[in-house]
């Protein structure tokens, strides 16, 4: 617990303008997209939805710099995957980053229903446009309206058409220009957003239809029946489904953001470790696989892309586990603590403030009022969150056996991070540190050799 406090404040002292910014301005943007969104939706649901995405994309970049902000100032990280040097690596670096962390963060913002504000605020201002249009006489067409969020004709049919632009510019992109890596993040959201509207509206409908049938009715009346007879055995249910409820916040949500701090900096190490085997594999496997047919190509790509989205989240998880449960329970403790704090801070900032005209002033600035402990708050819980990252990654570097010296060590720890089974670190980071040694054994005699025809 300590050494996580450590990392935490260190990082946070170092950094906490840069994250505060970076929260800021991705507030303020995606402020600025739903509204926009609203507006246009007014007039058009179906591109309305398509500009809406762009908001949470906003807030994803925001959350993602704000982990990279951090990077040079996590000890166990620097040691593993230094910083790139070169402002084309750090734009891939963040490229890398936003693709992978796009599933994690929508679990995130699904699960703590900020993706349902956004669409509540989006059809709020549409039908706010739509009434002011009305009034002025201008004629909108009743079938496409704001209020046609889920599944649709027109949802599969975006969803498809993003997923194949995402998976066209994984295959392609060595072949096309650089700058339309904006287009392949906002297809990757884009599929994403209608993908999570979809099944969050099935969810619904499912919910709605079990609470409707006649077994609910009986359990209800059993329930109640052993409320009569069987106190205890209530008691015992209730507080159960409290356990559950309360599990979500209290173990769920932290592993979740220490999931997306692993998927974010686990691709930099990736990049920056495992390139050796990583060239190795390709060429052997190149050597060894039968080229399939077409059909089958085609559906062994479409399967690698879907798998691909879920690996780095893998890595992560895997990296959780390795570290055991006192660290991660320690890192649940803070979390909490920080969740505490932010609810006490609401209620400090509310106090200090005073009592005022709830139309005049409340219903004007409340949001901007309590916007402060979130301000406070946020920059707290992603620093908390490297910091948890950092000391994991440090317990598996010092707790790696390294007979070959700290380089193996770290290609141990790279490894693992990489989500390399157990029982392939060590060969693995053998491999690595014998193509290392090979490396400067070969630029040690292309320097001898050009000294040699020099003299």
């Amino acid at each position: 617990m300590l050494a996580i406090l450590s990392s935490t404040g260190r990082v946070l002292w170092r950094h906490w303008p840069a994250l505060l910014a970076w929260y800021l301005a991705g507030v303020l943007v995606q402020y600025g997209i739903v509204e926009l969104s609203g507006w246009i939706g007014a007039r058009s649901a179906t591109i309305g939805l398509l500009i809406l995405p762009i908001g949470i994309l906003a807030r994803l970049i925001a959350f993602v710099a704000m982990f990279l902000v951090l990077r040079d100032g996590l000890r166990s990280l620097q040691a593993i995957a230094p910083l790139p040097e070169s402002a084309a690596a750090r734009r891939n670096t963040l490229l890398t980053a936003l693709l992978a962390s796009i599933l994690p963060f929508f679990a995130v913002y699904l699960g703590q229903g900020m993706l349902r504000d956004d669409v509540a605020a989006y059809t709020a201002r549409a039908l706010e446009v739509r009434d002011i249009l009305r009034k002025t006489g201008v004629e909108l067409a009743e079938t496409d309206n704001a209020t046609n969020v889920g599944l649709t004709i027109w949802t599969g049919v975006i969803i498809v058409i993003a997923f194949s632009a995402r998976w066209a510019w994984s295959r392609w992109s060595a072949k096309l220009p650089r700058s339309l890596a904006v287009l392949a993040v906002y297809f990757e959201v884009v599929w994403v957003f209608f993908s999570a509207l979809v099944v969050s509206d099935l969810v619904d409908g499912v919910n709605s239809w079990i609470d409707h049938r006649a077994a609910m009715v009986w359990l209800g009346d059993a329930r109640a029946w052993l409320g009569e007879h069987v106190l205890a055995l209530v008691w015992v249910s209730d507080a159960i489904g409290w356990l559950l409820a309360q599990a979500g916040p209290i173990l769920l949500a932290p592993l979740v953001w220490l999931t997306i701090a692993g998927v974010i900096y686990g691709q930099a190490i990736v990049a920056e470790k495992l390139q050796v085997e990583h060239r190795l594999l390709t060429r052997l496997r190149r050597q060894a696989a039968r080229v399939p047919n077409p059909v089958m190509r085609r559906l062994q790509d479409l399967g690698d892309e879907l798998s691909s989205r879920f690996k780095p989240i893998g890595r992560a998880l895997l990296l959780m586990w390795r570290a055991g449960p006192v660290i991660i329970s320690s890192y649940a403790l803070m979390y909490v603590a920080v969740l505490a704090l932010q609810s006490y801070l609401r209620f400090w900032v509310t106090r200090l403030v005073g009592p005022h005209d709830l139309l005049s002033f409340w219903m004007v600035f409340d949001t901007a009022i309590l916007l402060i402990p979130v301000l406070i708050i946020e920059p707290l819980r992603v620093a908390l969150a490297a910091g948890a990252y950092d000391t994991t990654l440090g317990m598996l570097r010092r707790a790696q056996p390294s007979a070959l010296g700290s380089a193996q060590g770290d290609a141990e720890a790279a490894a693992a991070a990489a989500g390399v089974l157990p029982e392939d670190i060590t060969p693995a980071a053998e491999a690595m540190a014998v193509a290392g040694a090979e490396l400067d054994d070969e630029q040690e005699a292309g320097e001898a050799t050009s000294r040699s025809g020099t003299a």
